[in-house]
C-alpha cells in the first residue's frame, strides 16, 4: 500500500500551480479558470461513471485518479482545503448516512 495521501497530492498541485502555464498542465487549468476546472471535473467523472458501469477495474483507477486530481485543482480554484472537506465528510460519520441524508432533506 502506497503512503502517497491526498494531502500529499493537494500541496503537488498548489506547488504546480505557480508554474508558467506553458509547462504545467496543472498551471494550465488554474490560469483557464474555476469555470474550465470543473467542466474538466466533470468530464473525468463521466468518465469514471462509465469505467465502474463496464466493470473495468484497470480503467476505473485510472479514471478515479483523474477525478481526484481534478477536484483537488477545483477546490484550489476556488480557495477551499480539503481539511476542509474531509472536516465535513468526519462530521458526518456521527451518525448513519440514511440519518445524515434524512437530516439534509428538512
Amino acid at each position: 500500500m502506497s503512503a502517497f495521501t491526498l494531502a500529499d497530492l493537494e500541496r503537488i498541485i498548489a506547488e504546480r500551480a505557480k508554474a508558467s502555464p506553458e509547462e504545467s498542465w496543472t498551471a494550465k487549468l488554474i490560469a483557464a479558470g474555476p469555470e474550465r476546472a470543473a467542466k474538466k471535473l466533470g468530464e473525468e467523472a463521466v468518465e469514471a461513471v462509465i469505467a465502474a458501469v463496464k466493470g473495468d477495474r484497470d480503467e476505473l483507477i485510472a479514471e478515479s485518479a483523474d477525478l481526484l486530481y481534478h477536484l483537488l485543482v477545483v477546490l484550489l480554484s476556488r480557495d477551499v482545503a480539503l481539511r476542509d472537506v474531509l472536516s465535513q465528510l468526519e462530521a458526518r460519520t456521527v451518525r448513519s448516512g440514511l440519518a445524515e441524508k434524512a437530516a439534509r432533506s428538512r
